[in-house]
């Protein structure tokens, strides 16, 4: 199969990303079974796997940087993409070439049948990775999580470090003890070799991270945490305590605080890894060189544009709250939002600072879950902001930047599926 063949082959199973993301079956059987007719390709190199509800995504960029500026070859999984289906699969921190990817696909096709099931677009692309990264002989993978833990696909792997970023709403109702029930999954992903990395403080969740019988624990606030935090330009300058000491001068071109806490998260995942401190010029060369496309990214400047995936109250609040607090915005606020369902519309909107916002304007996500522009420009109109419709997304932020003026800002936010439109457009726009 060619590159194009070996996406449409993908395209043909099940994708439960596009269809509400809900776990069916309860088991690993079927991924065990895929992997088994591979090999087990995951058996073949270390692992550092990662969870959480919000950070998974730049924690596992963190760590990456971090292991190869230590000199190791990195395989590093993630989900979903941004803009090509590529970015998912990366060595060393360059995604999967067109040809590589092709040619891992035609060997699934080959091998998928022998395993008596039918696997899901999510479980053959998790297997794929597994099986490039085994032949590329890689010295560990940094394996992200697509949905919850214990029964992810991701979870055949067994964790040398597992790292659970924090806790919070998310394809949960948001009834009864949802905050220990996602803990409860989230957990899964330690085992009893493993070298658990909390991030969550909340010592009320930490007993379902013990009861997985880690090897050791280690928690945010007691073994590790920032413990300074100063706005830069361009990102922040960090101090971060570990079991092993402390690194200062730590320069992250990332905005917003809650970056400090997932670096904190990747800086003790590393060494929890290595079981030894890392060389201080090491650390600060790793973080320097981080970047977290779609995670509060700056596009432009006058007007200012800025691009997050936030697609949770979380993560839209972390989002409003970085704008105010490390830009000084003197004119209008254009907020460009989408979503997809199953969230609060009305929480998300108050999160994302949408009262505040001189102009909201509604888009529809490339996604079948998508919220339609129609019905979230109803609540918004409901809320008494000033909302315009526009379905498509790139035509929506190509709007934003028309109407704004050097002195606005223009925050495009919702879904990783609107920061990914918008970031092509974006890009599109810069080239024109």
């Amino acid at each position: 199969m060619n590159y194009a063949e070996s996406l449409r082959f993908l395209d043909r199973h099940i994708n439960l990303e596009a269809t509400a993301g809900d776990i069916h079956g309860l088991s690993l059987d079927q991924m065990r079974s895929l992997v088994s007719v591979l090999g087990d390709p995951q058996e073949s190199f270390k692992v550092i796997h990662i969870t959480g509800t919000n950070g998974k995504g730049s924690t596992a960029r963190m760590i990456t940087s971090l292991l190869v500026e230590s000199g190791l070859s990195v395989g590093t999984y993630s989900s979903p993409h941004l803009q090509r289906i590529n970015e998912r699969i990366c060595w060393n921190g360059e995604p999967i070439s067109d040809e590589d990817l092709a040619a891992v696909i035609t060997e699934l096709a080959r091998l998928a049948p022998l395993s008596g099931v039918q696997p899901s677009y999510f479980e053959l692309l998790t297997a794929g990775a597994l099986l490039w990264f085994a032949e590329n002989a890689v010295d560990v993978a940094v394996v992200e999580v697509g949905l919850l833990g214990r029964y992810d696909a991701t979870n055949v792997c067994d964790a040398d470090v597992a790292v659970i970023t924090n806790i919070g709403r998310d394809h949960t109702d948001g009834v009864g003890q949802w905050r220990e029930a996602i803990a409860s999954e989230k957990a899964g992903i330690i085992k009893p070799e493993s070298v658990a990395v909390v991030g969550e403080p909340d010592p009320v969740l930490h007993g379902a991270f013990s009861a997985e019988g880690p090897a050791s624990m280690w928690v945010r606030g007691s073994d590790f945490d920032v413990i300074a935090d100063q706005t830069a330009l361009g990102g922040h300058l960090l101090a971060v305590r570990t079991p092993n000491g402390t690194t200062d001068d730590i320069y992250l071109p990332l905005h917003g605080r809650h970056q400090g806490l997932n670096a904190s998260c990747a800086l003790a995942a590393v060494e929890a890894f290595f079981d030894r401190s890392i060389d201080a010029d090491i650390v600060q060369a790793a973080f320097a060189a981080v970047t977290s496309p779609g995670r509060f990214e700056v596009m432009g400047h006058g007007p200012l544009i800025v691009i997050d995936g936030a697609h949770n109250p979380q993560g839209a609040a972390a989002a409003a709250r970085t704008l105010e607090e490390e830009f000084d915005i003197a004119g209008r606020r254009v907020l460009v939002v989408g979503m997809l369902g199953g969230r609060d519309v009305v929480e998300m909107l108050e999160q994302l600072g949408a009262r505040s916002a001189d102009l909201v304007i509604a888009c529809t996500p490339d996604s079948p879950r998508a919220v339609p522009a129609d019905d979230l420009a109803a609540v918004c109109r409901a809320m008494g902001v000033l909302v315009e419709t526009i379905d498509d997304v790139a035509t929506a932020v190509h709007r934003a930047v028309s109407i704004s003026t050097e002195d606005d800002a223009v925050l495009i936010a919702g879904s990783l599926y609107v920061a990914g439109a918008a970031r092509t457009a974006l890009e599109s726009l810069a080239g024109s």
